[in-house]
């Protein structure tokens, strides 16, 4: 068995030259490549999809200025493993050395207490930060981190790019360049590698491995005879991703809690973002369960806000519960039909007036035109109800709201008939 690391970790560049892709950030008389020539170098957030060479350009910038190296996970670390960190930083800092980088993979990952952990140091300068995330993080690192950060678009490699990565891996690997190996076609490995570059070159080397010919020619129809049964059967950035997302919504509203929470468990272990999965439930909490179970939604916001409190791996717990919950609770898709018909209603009918009862007349002028005439305060009258219009005349007696046949939604019809006679007849 060879002892050999990964083909992407033989090939990863080790100065700014060898980096492929960024240009707008390291190339000649770039904003980054200034900085880091300067040797003033800010704390930063690199931003971007994943395979563009966020892990290799924070290492390349701590070598390049002979600065120490710390590395850490959001996945697999805490705050006592950030602070471990930081102390050995202050120790390194307190001896002389130079100003250690500390750079976290996923950054996006950590829960509001352990970026905390991060502010201190940040602040006195016992580190300088390089966080990586695929998130916006504008949403995901909180506020006091992101201001002391400068934040890095990287965009996603091109297809020249991704090319020129194979064309090099074939030329200069120790390991490859004892193989005669052409490539006739790209197509397909470009598309199987979602423009990620480490992929790329993880599937570009199980296709040679898998190959037991020193005469090697690559093309579509070998790649896909060869690795496409072999890949993973879960990409959080690929059509895997979209696939399971949808079968773990549709077990949920099938009422399935096995199905649930099995396709909860394969986002888990391929490394899906937990607060993505709780933002599907949030969603699905009024799309297909509403009001036949109000407290489906006050739970998926419950969980969404423990994920980002907690983080992984302890939010599967919470994950799971919701799951089941959400997936054996009553089901009612009326407010999705509710708004869609309403929504319909306007593109259809445009901007109808207000009737004229339900107006503010703030103005003596308003109420002289009748601005609020003939509204009725519904508190006045038994029972907090009056018959009024509250559509626009051209719409009145429109139905928009169906109520879902389940015992809340059905009291709820009983409610609505007695209050409004046939105009919420069901």
């Amino acid at each position: 068995m060879s002892t050999l690391p990964p083909l992407a970790e033989r090939m990863r560049p080790k100065n700014l030259d060898e980096y492929v892709g960024q240009k707008h950030l390291v190339g000649p008389g770039a904003v980054l490549r200034k900085a880091i020539e300067s040797g003033n170098l800010p704390s930063m957030i690199f931003w971007g999809p994943p395979g563009v060479g966020k892990t290799t350009l924070a290492y390349i910038i701590s070598q390049s200025l002979d600065r120490p190296f710390f590395s850490l996970s959001a996945i697999n670390s805490g705050v006592k493993d950030v602070r471990e960190v930081i102390d050995r930083a202050s120790l390194l800092r307190q001896s002389g050395q130079n100003l250690p980088v500390l750079f976290i993979d996923e950054i996006h990952r950590f829960s509001k207490s352990q970026q905390d952990s991060l502010l201190g140091a940040v602040e006195r300068g016992i580190v300088t930060l390089i966080g990586a995330t695929t998130e916006n993080p504008s949403f995901e690192v909180i506020s006091a981190l992101l201001s002391r950060c400068q934040v890095y678009i990287l965009k996603p490699l091109s297809e020249d790019d991704l090319i020129h990565l194979l064309q090099t891996a074939r030329e200069r690997d120790e390991v490859l360049q004892k193989r005669n190996i052409s490539i006739e076609d790209y197509e397909a490995l470009i598309r199987l590698s979602g423009g990620d570059a480490r992929k790329l070159l993880n599937i570009f080397e199980l296709l040679v491995n898998a190959i037991d010919s020193d005469n090697i020619n690559i093309t579509n129809e070998v790649v896909l005879e060869n690795v496409q049964q072999n890949m993973a059967l879960y990409d959080k950035a690929g059509e895997q991703h979209y696939d399971i997302i949808s079968a773990f919504i549709k077990s949920m509203r099938g009422s399935d809690p096995n199905g649930a929470v099995y396709w909860l468990a394969r986002m888990i272990a391929g490394g899906e973002d937990p607060l993505f999965i709780a933002r599907r439930m949030l969603i699905l909490a009024s799309e297909d369960i509403g009001n036949a179970n109000p407290n489906a939604l006050l739970l998926a916001q419950s969980c969404f806000n423990a994920v980002q409190v907690i983080g992984m791996p302890e939010s599967q717990l919470i994950l799971s519960q919701t799951v089941i919950y959400l997936a054996t609770s009553a089901k009612s898709n009326s407010a999705t039909t509710a708004i869609g018909a309403a929504m319909a209603l306007v593109r259809e009918t445009g901007d109808l007036p207000v009737p004229l009862h339900l107006r503010n007349a703030p103005t003596k002028l308003m109420k002289n035109i009748g601005y609020g005439k003939d509204y009725k305060y519904a508190h006045s009258f038994e029972g907090n109800f009056v018959d009024l219009d509250f559509l626009p005349d051209a719409v009145r007696g429109t139905k928009l709201y169906d109520p879902g046949n389940n015992p809340r939604e059905n009291e709820s019809k009983e409610k609505l008939k007695k209050l409004w006679g046939d105009r919420y007849k069901y």
